[in-house]
């Protein structure tokens, strides 16, 4: 599938009490790169992900993949072609990995030996060989559970992967093989790709370019090699909030 950039255009997103999470949101993320999403919990970074494949619709403004407002098309259609990894995965304890990456495709109207045949690719892909297609979830580890369903996201081909806090939950050094792992894959793929982190490490490593939110307002928006030796002041705090030891 060929790879499309995202716009976020004056974006605002209102709950229905009045809280606004969201205030006129203007992006670009083009297409083939990575774009990291930082800011403190609560600020719209997950919110603003959730817009790109239509499971938060802006309440003014408009989000735009490969040029089309999703607004105005097949939500189905949409999704199809955006690959979605969360924390914990999402996936079904009750079926086998193969079956677990491969039921992204059930509705591309392929046959059942071509998915198959999809999922061993995918999971070789993201390092999980042979043997692990026939396990079930809990008989694999943190790292290996993020790595099929990073393989289930990719199963589809789409245009536009969306990461949220994908590795939050592992132990440092299975973190730091993750992200090893993911940065050759992206650059190797390059998929339009938006990753939602609390982890400037993270986010510096893994991405072309870093957005800094704070109370649902972008405050930052900056090459990621611009990042720490930027001038702005909210920038500068953050970057000194995550590395207080360092500068002890």
């Amino acid at each position: 599938m060929a790879t499309q950039g995202v716009e976020f255009a004056n974006v605002s997103f209102t709950l229905p009490g009045g809280r606004q999470l969201l205030t006129d949101v203007s992006l670009t993320v083009e297409a083939g790169t990575t774009t990291a999403l930082l800011g403190r919990s609560g600020s719209g970074k997950t919110t603003l992900l959730r817009m790109v494949n239509a499971l938060v619709l802006p309440t003014a403004g408009k989000v735009l993949v490969g040029g089309n407002e999703i607004s105005t098309g097949d939500p189905i259609a949409l999704r199809c072609g955006i690959g979605y990894v969360i924390q914990e995965t999402g996936l079904f304890p009750h079926m086998k990995i193969q079956r677990n990456v491969w039921m992204s495709l059930e509705l591309s109207g392929k046959s059942r030996a071509d998915m198959e045949n999809r999922a061993n690719q995918m999971l070789e892909l993201v390092g999980l060989g042979e043997g692990f297609a026939q396990r079930f979830p809990w008989q694999l580890s943190g790292g290996q559970r993020q790595r099929a369903g990073l393989a289930r996201a990719l199963a589809g081909d789409p245009s536009v992967l969306l990461m949220d806090e994908p590795f939050g939950a592992l132990d440092p050094l299975t973190r730091a093989e993750m992200q090893t792992m993911l940065r050759e894959l992206l650059r190797r793929l390059g998929k339009t790709t938006l990753i939602v982190t609390h982890d400037l490490d993270e986010a510096l490593y893994l991405a072309d370019r870093v957005v800094l939110l704070e109370a649902g307002r972008v405050v930052a928006d900056l090459a990621a090699a611009e990042v720490r030796e930027s001038s702005n002041e909210a920038v500068r705090k953050y970057v000194a909030a995550t590395h207080r030891g360092s500068a002890a």
